[in-house]
């Protein structure tokens, strides 16, 4: 019994290094989607975050099917993710913008080094409507349906082996 008492602290503590270790290997899933995946998109005005884009409303998701990219200057996955935006609206996908964060000199810098492949730019400067969607991050992209409800949500930069992805759930959200 003397003996047990002598090796149990080290077995407690192998236990636990290997818990711990097991949990660093392989985390829990990080990605945290939108409660509101299914709903209407909060009512929203937001001035316009670049020169040469118009405001952004949740009145102008009306109609057709659409993206709603939520990015930054600041961010480097969004910088990582513009070329495939661009490819997308050159297919004819209508992209919107929510600038996080952010101020008009350095959106207009960001999309004059990247590409700007978004219609309208609502900046939203202490996130309230990123949260209010449910965004966690940037970027993250939302599917909106012709009735403005969110039908799917991409969280992190879309990389070329994500189109397809997109272009189903917009085909969906017809």
């Amino acid at each position: 019994m003397k003996r047990f008492w002598l090796w149990a602290p080290l077995a407690i503590f192998v236990i636990f290094f290997i818990t711990v270790a097991s949990g660093l290997y392989a985390p829990d899933d990080r990605n945290h989607p939108s409660k509101m995946i299914g709903k209407a998109l909060p009512t929203f005005e937001l001035p316009a975050a670049a020169r040469d884009r118009p405001a952004l409303s949740s009145r102008d998701f009306t109609g057709q099917p659409r993206l709603l990219n939520v990015f930054a200057s600041w961010c480097v996955p969004c910088i990582a993710e513009a070329p495939v935006l661009t490819q997308l609206a050159a297919q004819g996908v209508i992209i919107e913008g929510i600038a996080i964060r952010d101020r008009p000199t350095d959106v207009d810098r960001f999309l004059a080094t990247n590409g700007n492949p978004y219609r309208a730019i609502g900046s939203d400067v202490d996130s309230t409507i990123q949260l209010s969607i449910g965004s966690s991050g940037v970027p993250e992209t939302f599917v909106i349906d012709g009735a403005g409800k969110i039908r799917h949500q991409h969280i992190g930069d879309i990389t070329p082996t994500d189109v397809p992805v997109i272009l189903a759930a917009l085909s969906d959200a017809k």
